[in-house]
């Protein structure tokens, strides 16, 4: 975030449930989140702005721009296109991880430190989590570990429906960006995202997994700049 703020202004939307934001009715679900997504932007005048999202946001970027209320859009490694035993998958590896990251909740900071600890933490979400920043992981773990919301949202986004397309014709450029060592959203997933959204651009990220923000953090900034353009 910090990269790219050197090139546009950057806004960090705390979703409810998430973060410092208070849960609301309907925010265990994927509608919800886009619901209340939707509302903030028409609110905040903020509807032809210009998103990035990463998996359950990548999925709320593109369900924008299927409505039409965004600029252009980059979607990295988003939900939402797995099939068949694909969803049971997910369930059950996200309700175990949140769970066991519940439970280690206190000493996440300091596992998130060691080299051996933090690769056994993130083994299905990065293809080299050893390399990754101590401070990074501890962070983001944490966040997770503190979403009261976790085990409703994995609960609908696993069996709820798949996400729609394409974008609407007043949305901007999209780009989907997949990490070739994605082990929860796999790789195949990637053709039915482009198929929901056939205008988009398609990017692989070849060194990553889940997350490329995390390890390939300057071909996401130029990604980003590329398909949204940078400011002047």
């Amino acid at each position: 975030m910090l990269a790219l703020s050197r090139h546009r202004e950057v806004i960090a939307i705390d979703l409810p449930g998430h973060g410092e934001t208070p849960a609301e009715n309907d925010s265990g679900t994927f509608a919800g989140l886009a619901r209340s997504l939707e509302a903030w932007l028409e609110h905040e005048k903020l509807a032809d702005v210009d998103m990035v999202g990463s998996s359950m946001g990548a999925r709320l970027v593109l369900e924008m721009a299927r409505r039409g209320c965004s600029g252009g859009i980059v979607a990295l490694d988003p939900g939402g296109f797995w099939n068949g035993w694909e969803r049971g998958f997910t369930k059950a590896t996200l309700s175990t991880s949140g769970l066991l990251l519940r439970s280690l909740r206190r000493a996440l900071p300091k596992l998130a430190h060691n080299p051996i600890t933090r690769s056994l933490l993130l083994a299905q979400l990065a293809a080299r989590p050893w390399a990754l920043n101590g401070d990074l992981v501890a962070t983001e773990l944490t966040s997770i570990a503190r979403t009261a919301t976790f085990g409703a949202l994995v609960q609908d986004l696993a069996y709820g429906p798949a996400q729609a397309g394409p974008a609407a014709a007043n949305a901007g450029p999209v780009a989907i960006g997949w990490g070739r060592h994605d082990r929860l959203c796999f790789p195949a997933q990637a053709q039915r995202a482009k198929r929901a959204f056939p205008e988009a651009r398609l990017v692989w990220f070849e060194h990553s997994g889940h997350f490329p923000m995390w390890e390939e953090p300057q071909k996401t900034v130029e990604l980003v700049l590329e398909t949204v353009g940078c400011a002047q």
